[in-house]
């Protein structure tokens, strides 16, 4: 199974934390879906006749795309590729693009999945990260969705913003469940150079939270959403059972993927790829740029991507894919931290329990090889 990306990079406006690449205006969209449509064409057989399970439309800001682009995309990659089992059609939106008409054209056009950036429902948080909707906007966008016949809605929530965690946090938190929607992504504010909080940060005005309070908020959320019933399966990820999100599970799990469009990643078991970032040289037709993953490369990437599922890495699949030795000193180099709580081992699954996923990064970094090692 493969899953497939489309990359719309275009934005109103640029929000205070993305370090995305993104453009602002729509200007060169009709240039751009057009060498998109030829994209397709030009990397037909980069999937090995592998039928297509997911596709997902990210940003930048998707939703500034009529649903008939988005039916034509779809309709293209039908007549390149088997999507003929596909299980899932995801489309990122800002809450501010979205109404009924526009939603029901959507879901005619194959979108079967919502991932609407809410980040907060603090106004005042809202406005410090830049984003150009309202709280009210946000809730108005999940009703209308529903009223479209959307049952399967994702929202985007950031903490870790400095100012907006307490009751601030809590109050996101009970209006995200107030809104019923299955799945919720809840990412730490990371501030990037180049963005406009690193910017802030770099003149001394803006800094991120300490680690107590980054522990405090991850808990805040984890809690609240657990305590809900949904399942903190991934870092950032928590769904309603039945409802993960699947196209990012194949990431996670290995999965050969495509990715369309400028700045775009794409996989195929042994190779990545990505495109330019420029929108006007994609448009050009530069293309994409290439690495061969070492063995070294592989086994890392195993142990980013697993360590961050609640699933954790398969010992025994660890060893067919990688030796015997690999597993052996995996398992010898967890000890230190089973003995801390950090990691749990049940059978041979090693894996870190959803309550300390903050942690994820250290346990990773620990584990990782380099091409010397022996």
């Amino acid at each position: 199974m493969a899953g497939l990306y489309f990359h719309i990079p275009f934005c109103k406006r640029v929000c205070a934390y993305c370090d995305f690449f993104k453009e602002v205006g729509t200007g060169r969209l009709p240039d751009l879906i057009g060498a998109m449509h030829r994209e397709l064409d030009e990397r037909r057989g980069y999937l090995d006749g592998e039928p297509v399970r997911t596709r997902y439309f990210g940003g930048g800001t998707p939703s500034l795309c009529p649903p008939a682009t988005i039916r034509e995309l779809l309709d293209h990659a039908a007549r390149l590729f088997d999507c003929s089992a596909v299980e899932e059609t995801t489309l990122e939106a800002n809450p501010d693009d979205l109404d009924v008409r526009y939603l029901a054209a959507l879901r005619e056009a194959g979108i079967d999945r919502l991932s609407i950036g809410v980040q907060s429902f603090d106004n005042d948080c809202l406005r410090l990260m830049n984003r150009r909707h309202d709280a009210a906007q946000a809730d108005a966008a999940i009703r209308a969705a529903k009223q479209a016949g959307f049952s399967n809605l994702t929202v985007d929530l950031i903490f870790g913003v400095p100012g907006f965690g307490g009751d601030s946090l809590r109050r996101t938190l009970d209006r995200t469940l107030e809104a019923d929607v299955q799945h919720v992504s809840a990412y730490h504010l990371t501030i990037e150079p180049g963005t406009a909080f690193g910017r802030r940060a770099e003149r001394g005005t803006f800094a991120p939270v300490s680690d107590e309070t980054s522990e405090t908020e991850f808990r805040l959320v984890h809690d609240t959403l657990c305590s809900a019933g949904f399942e903190h399966y991934e870092v950032s990820n928590f769904a309603l059972p039945g409802f993960r999100a699947r196209h990012n599970a194949s990431y996670w799990h290995g999965v050969k993927y495509l990715g369309i469009g400028p700045a775009a990643h794409s996989y195929d078991g042994r190779e990545r790829h990505w495109g330019v970032a420029s929108v006007a040289r994609y448009i050009e037709g530069i293309p994409a740029e290439s690495e061969r993953l070492t063995d070294t490369d592989r086994f890392n990437e195993y142990l980013l991507t697993r360590l961050r599922t609640a699933e954790g890495i398969d010992l025994a699949e660890a060893e067919r894919h990688f030796g015997a030795k690999r597993a052996r000193r995996l398992r010898q180099e967890a000890e230190s931290w089973l003995q801390t709580g950090t990691l749990r081992l049940s059978g041979a699954r090693l894996a870190l329990p959803p309550e300390r996923f903050l942690l994820s990064d250290a346990v990773i970094r620990s584990f990782f090889e380099t091409d010397d090692d022996g």
